[in-house]
């Protein structure tokens, strides 16, 4: 089931961390290498907590969406305006949730919140190759060989994808 939230104290931040929890130990790893692992995984969840309530979800019209299965958290992802449409980062799924379709019912629900009314555009790390299927699935075609990030910054790691259920005029 489908859950938006539109700021931070809508959403359930340890069990959206649970989600992250993958990602949150590697970012542990590489940005904090000398602290015990514990500390490293608190740091990351730390950060991550600070960049939603100082600048993701102060952006107009941020948006984070969940999907929830059985009451609990399982697939997430973040939604952000970007060129003429949305930025869809951050897709993620408990590893232990992992390979049930989670990630694209969550994807397929999105877009059909938004009723074509809007492209979506998401960048993958060319070597993601689940994510990449994933995407692929739901409808999204590669654009670009690289990622122009929100910020401004080029990442030539990434493809850029994008899902536009406009009809051609």
């Amino acid at each position: 089931m489908l859950y938006l939230a539109r700021s931070l104290s809508r959403l359930h931040f340890s069990s959206l961390m649970a989600v992250y929890a993958e990602s949150n130990r590697e970012n542990g790893r590489e940005f904090w290498p000398e602290e015990p692992e514990m500390r490293q995984i608190q740091l990351a969840e730390e950060d991550f907590y600070r960049y939603l309530s100082q600048v993701f979800f102060r952006s107009p019209g941020a948006v984070y969406a969940v999907w929830e299965e059985n009451g609990r958290y399982v697939s997430a992802l973040r939604l952000e305006p970007y060129r003429d449409g949305l930025l869809l980062e951050a897709l993620e799924t408990a590893p232990e949730q992992r390979r049930k379709g989670f990630a694209a019912a969550l994807i397929r629900a999105v877009q059909c919140f938004l009723e074509g009314k809007t492209k979506l555009y998401s960048h993958v790390d060319k070597r993601n190759l689940s994510s990449l299927k994933v995407h692929e699935k739901c409808g999204f075609r590669r654009v670009a060989d690289f990622a122009v990030c929100v910020d401004g910054s080029v990442n030539q790691k990434m493809y850029t994808l994008c899902w536009d259920d406009k009809p051609s005029v």
